[in-house]
Order: structure tokens, then sequence, then C-alpha cells
């Protein structure tokens, strides 16, 4: 027979089950998996979601954290929804929460006037999850984890057309680790110095989202992958997720040697300005012209027949090559800048309508990132 019961700071218990509830499953076919199961033992609580794709482990220890006031009373399971689960704990009165199953599944929430009893699910129908860890693994820093993930994820595909490339391909030849991301019409890679065996997976960019935004209080999160799935671990939480399927896309080819152009301006300045350019947009899309005459003759543009259009100056720290014209999606341009850290940054061109890029203007070129030009009628 089932009889949980525990006691625990409902802060400290909160946030926990708000990490937990990130991957929650809204729409399965399991019913078990709309909550989170809470296992009390050998004076741990460890809270565990998923949504078979992806799953979360946290594990809560009073050895580890003495502010979390955790007293196990009686050890037990217990599976509850998630959005009940959360709303209650949040409206708990008090700085401690109490829960105990009464009957059954029935479980008692109890704060200091507030009381809830609600109706969870068997912990024997939430489905068995292998958290085991896989073999191959690298520590990170979290500042570089978080770092790769900002400069590259945000240029994969939204759109499950192609599945693979909503992820972002991770490829290690054993001394350089490789992440690329691309949606087809933009692309982001970052390379960093690791030691580690050779492999090649591609992960969702949500799950790298959701790894950068749970492990900000880790100072070091540990990578562990193999062909079927990718774990970060830190801080007592495990964030597990599947690999995507299919051959991700040989990118080399796509990234230009050579350029017949090269312009060097302010950072913040490009940003600014293709900001506010953007506001016209043409189907759901800002596309900004640029022309370069010299480094103190540049003029970003745009123009709709329907609602008006922007024109504006601006002046470069320097420009090399012949005159050029070139139109592009403004908001993947925004973003390829903005994922950059340096004051001024370099754009290099191969042609009006080639793939340009754009990086840091320092020695540092570590983080690449290429955008193709949109053709328009002018």
């Amino acid at each position: 027979m089932n009889e949980l019961n525990f006691r625990i700071n409902k802060n400290k218990f909160y946030n926990a089950l708000s990490v937990a509830n990130r991957a929650v499953s809204s729409n399965s076919p399991i019913p078990a998996l709309s909550g989170i199961r809470i296992d009390a033992a050998e004076g741990k609580l460890i809270l565990t979601a998923s949504d078979v794709n992806t799953s979360i482990k946290a594990e809560l220890c009073s050895d580890q954290d003495d502010s979390l006031g955790l007293n196990i009373i009686q050890e037990g399971s217990i599976v509850i929804d998630a959005k009940y689960l959360m709303d209650i704990v949040k409206k708990i009165d008090s700085e401690d929460i109490s829960v105990s199953i009464i009957d059954g599944t029935l479980t008692h929430f109890a704060g200091q006037k507030a009381e809830f009893k609600i109706n969870g699910y068997r912990p024997e129908d939430y489905p068995v999850i292998d958290f085991s860890e896989p073999s191959v693994n690298i520590d990170f820093k979290y500042s570089v984890l978080s770092s790769l993930i900002s400069e590259t994820a945000f240029a994969a595909s939204v759109k499950e057309t192609r599945p693979v490339l909503m992820g972002v391909n991770l490829k290690s030849d054993g001394s350089t680790l490789t992440c690329t991301a691309t949606d087809s019409y933009r692309l982001a890679r970052k390379t960093v110095s690791v030691e580690s065996e050779q492999f090649s997976v591609t992960v969702p960019a949500r799950t790298l989202f959701d790894a950068r935004s749970i492990f900000q209080d880790s100072e070091d999160v540990r990578v562990a992958l193999n062909q079927k799935k990718i774990q970060f671990i830190g801080n007592g939480i495990v964030l597990q997720s599947n690999l995507l399927e299919g051959g991700y896309p040989e990118t080399d080819r796509l990234i230009p040697k050579e350029f017949s152009r090269r312009l060097v301006i302010n950072r913040l300045s490009l940003i600014q300005a293709i900001d506010r350019t953007s506001f016209i947009k043409t189907d759901n899309m800002t596309i900004i012209r640029l022309q370069i005459n010299s480094s103190d003759d540049i003029s970003l543009s745009n123009k709709s027949q329907e609602i008006g259009e922007s024109h504006e100056s601006l002046n470069a720290v320097s420009y090399e090559g012949e005159p050029i014209d070139i139109s592009f999606s403004g908001t993947y341009v925004s973003d390829a800048v903005k994922a950059l850290s340096s004051e001024n940054v370099t754009v290099s061109f191969t042609g009006e309508m080639k793939p340009f890029i754009i990086q840091n203007d320092a020695e540092d070129k570590t983080l690449l990132q290429l955008v193709l030009p949109v053709r328009t009628y002018n």
C-alpha cells in the first residue's frame, strides 16, 4: 500500500516542479504522462516528467541543501497532474508544504490554513524511463555551454518538413567539437576545443534552449551521449532527450572560402539600423537592401508599394572591394549579428547572389554566421 507522506520547503519544491514541468506531455495517449511523478525514498525526493522524447529527473536531498527542509515521514510514490500540482503548490499559504496520500491515489496538500485534495495516477501506470548515463561524456563550464547554444541554436529550422534541421549537429573529431545549425537559408557554426570520442549527433534545438535555462545556476554541466540519446547533468537534475534521426546535411560546401569584398562595421550600429529599417514587412518577412559604394557611402533601405519605405545611411570602420547591392532577411542578419560579441563585426561577400559570412572582427574566428541573400527586383 502506498503511504507517501513528506514535508518540504514550498519554494524549493515549486522551483523543482517548474524544471520538471518543462518535459510534461500535453497531449500524450498515456494519461499519466500529463503528470509529474513524485518518489520519496532513502532521504530523497525525486521528481520525474516526460513526453517520451524529452525526460527530466530532479533530485532533492537535504544533505545537499540545508534550506530544503525535506522530512520524509513515509516513503512512497504518486503521479499528480502537472497543471493542478503546480497551481496547488503555488497557492499554498506557508513556507513549508505537507504532502500525503490519504487513500489510494487521493493526495492531500496542506499549508498553514489552506489544504487541497486531488486524485492522482498510480505510479505503476507511469512508464519506466531509462536514465542510465551514456558512455561518451564531456564536462562543460555552464558559460561555455550557454554560449554554444546562444550562438547556434537560433539558426535551426522551426518547420517540420525536414525534422533533422530542427536540431543542432554536434560533431567531434576527438579534439574539436563543431556545432552547426541551419534552416537552409542561414547557418551558424561554432567550434570549441574538447577531448572526447569521435561522434556526430543532432540534438533538438528545443532541448538545448531548455538546457540553457535549466542549468543557469550550475557552474558545471556534464553532457553525456550515445547514438540514441543525450543527457545534460548538473545540480541534481538530468535533462534527457532523444536525438533527431537522419543524416545531417554536409554544410562545409555551403561556406565560401574566398571573398571579393569585406565590410567592417560597428556591431551595435548595424543592429540598431536593421531594427529601424525593419518596420515594413512583405509576406510577413522584412527584406532589407544593402548598398555599399565605399566605407562612408553605405545605405540600408526597405520598400513596400502598399506601406511605404525606409532609408538610412551608415558609416563603416572600413570597406574593401568593388561596390555591392545585396538584399537579405533583416531578421536573419540581425539574429546573426546579435549572436556575435565583438565591438565591430566583419561581413565578407563573394557576390550579390552568393551566401555571405558574418564574424567577430577579432582574432577569434571560431564562430561563423552565414546568410543567403534574397533575390529582389528593385
